[in-house]
Order: structure tokens, then sequence, then C-alpha cells
């Protein structure tokens, strides 16, 4: 009888564990200066050695440590789990492998069996009330945005004439990650940065090399959002709510916005019908169940709710590499 393939993905909870667990001891920042020894990072990390030792193996089998007797050095993909990278997934795997999500997830058949998303049910807060009270793990939440927004930011800036716009509003833009990648890439726009007052802490060091251009303004997208930029620009935010909530954020957008202004949504797109090629938006719409009571959408779904929010002449660019993201944009209706 053949192995299933199944039995991987039912296992896939162990090298998730794995890389969390390295994040979580900063056991690649140990390795930052070069090779070291299991006692050495037992050392530095504040760990036992025997079970350390397990646990690079783990690692080594993974690809994100070499092992020579028992000295262990960072791969190139390794060296992503330092803190100091400039394409660093630590705080990424810190937040999506940690206690609080894995508790959700564990939830994920009662919240098959009712629709209620798991995370209010097993924290009793929204996710957003639950990291705005624990400030260690709203770092870790806005660096780990911050972190994809690095990511995806390069092909955003490539698909879209930004230089048309003299004034980009960044909704829910957190440490401000892309409008400072927008305003870098192209010199003639000023940026509007708009968040909560929690997801805007980093903001200032984020945009120091373009301080002299960007505005930060704190507020609740749910009340209002700064009027008269050229455009308003919202990434990652519309999948986090169900209907409701995402069209008052759009009517608040509309609202703000002039006749010429432009709403650019920067989100997946979920296909129609789905192949193993979607896996990862498949996989995204159910953290988004589970975690938010928010959801991705098809595309004839982006163009009901954006109708219903008082926009027209919707049209996307995409799928963007390297995250598959669309550029969906849109200008108020009359």
């Amino acid at each position: 009888m053949s192995r299933s393939p199944l039995l991987d993905l039912a296992f896939g909870y162990m090298p998730a564990q794995v890389l969390h667990a390295a994040a979580e001891i900063g056991l690649a920042d140990a390795l930052a200066d070069g090779p070291r020894t299991s006692a050495e990072l037992a050392e530095r990390t504040g760990t036992h050695q025997p079970s350390l030792l397990r646990l690079l193996r783990s690692l080594s089998v993974f690809g994100a440590v070499e092992q020579k007797d028992d000295l262990f050095a960072l791969t190139a993909e390794g060296r992503r789990l330092r803190s100091d990278e400039p394409d660093s997934i630590r705080a990424l795997i810190r937040l999506f492998c940690g206690p609080d999500m894995w508790q959700a997830w564990g939830d994920l058949t009662e919240t098959v069996r009712t629709g209620e998303y798991a995370w209010g049910r097993v924290t009793g807060m929204t996710p957003f009330e639950f990291f705005e009270s624990r400030p260690e793990l709203s770092a870790t939440f806005n660096a780990a945005m911050s972190q994809h927004t690095r990511f995806i930011a390069p092909g955003i800036v490539e698909a879209h004439d930004f230089g048309r716009y003299g004034t980009i509003a960044d909704i829910g833009g957190g440490d401000g990650t892309l409008i400072a990648a927008i305003l870098r890439a192209v010199p003639g726009p000023r940026g509007l940065l708009f968040d909560q007052p929690g997801g805007l802490a980093a903001a200032p060091d984020t945009l120091a090399d373009v301080a002299d251009r960007v505005k930060i303004v704190a507020g609740d997208f749910f009340a209002s959002v700064p009027p008269d930029a050229d455009a308003y620009v919202i990434k990652s935010v519309i999948h986090d709510w169900a209907d409701e909530k995402a069209t008052a954020i759009l009517r608040n957008c509309r609202a703000a916005m002039r006749p010429d202004a432009r709403l650019l949504l920067l989100e997946q797109v979920m296909p129609e019908i789905v192949t193993p090629e979607a896996r990862g938006i498949v996989n995204n719409d159910l953290n988004m169940l589970v975690a938010t009571g928010g959801r991705e959408r098809t595309e004839t779904e982006f163009r009901d709710l954006l109708e219903r929010a008082g926009f027209t002449d919707i049209s996307l660019t995409g799928p963007l590499p390297p995250a598959e993201y669309h550029i969906i944009e849109a200008r108020p209706a009359a």
C-alpha cells in the first residue's frame, strides 16, 4: 500500500512549530556572526542543549541550517529567520505559528459548524482588540505586516502609475512600509498615512527618509477617513472583514473622495474555480474565516462590494508577482 500524500499534510504542524521555536528563541540571530556548536547556541539562546540539538537537526532537514559534525551555520534561506535581515520572515512566523493563532486554528471544526470565527470565540476579543491590549504581541503583528508588505511592494509600485497623483493616502497602512516604498520610487507625490495609533507606532522610523513628504494621521476608518487625496490605497484590509464592515470602510472612503479621485484596493482575488495553484489564497481565505471573520473574494464579489459602496469604472490589474496580488481600481460613482 502506497503512502498517502495526505499524511504529509496531516503532519504539517510539525515543521511549522520547528520554525516557530527557532524564531521565538532567536536562533538565527545567535548564528548571525558565523557557525556555532549546539552548546554555544544553547548558551546564547538560553535553551536546553540536548533538546536544542534535536531542533537543529530538524532545521537542517528543512534546509534552514547546515550541519558539519556539531557545528551549525545558517543557509541562505535560514538567514531570513534573522530579525535584522531586509527580507526577514521572523515576525511572520512568530505571528502565524504563535500560540494564539495556533489555538484559533485548532478550533476550525467548530468554526465550520457554526460560521462563527474562532479567534473571537477562543479569546473573547477581535484580533485587533487582542493585539491592542498586548503591546509586545502588537509589535510582532505590526512587524509581520511590514515584512509581508516589503515582499509585495516592488511589484505593486512597478505595475501602477503612482506619479499621476498629487497626494496618495494609505488607509490602514500600519507603519508606512507601502507608502514609503511608493514615495521612494516616485518623486512627485506626497503621502498621507492613516491608521489607529497602535498601528502607527513604528511609522516615524519607517518613514524617516521621506518624512518631509508624508503626513501621519491617527483615526478609525469605521468612523471616517481624511478627505481630498487623489488616490486612496487600501492593502490587505478589506479581506479582514465580512461584507457589512467592508462596505462601511469603502463608503467612508467614498465620502472623503473628490469625483476625480481613485480607489486602489490591493488584494488577492479568489478564482471562481480553484486549482492546486490557488493553494495560497485558499489558505488565506480559511485564515480569515478563523482569525477575523473576513474572507478572500472573487472578482465578481469585489465588483458587487464596490458598487454597493458607491464606486464605478472598476478594473483589475494582476495577478502581480510574487504574491499574486491585484490592483483593483475604481472611481466614485456620480
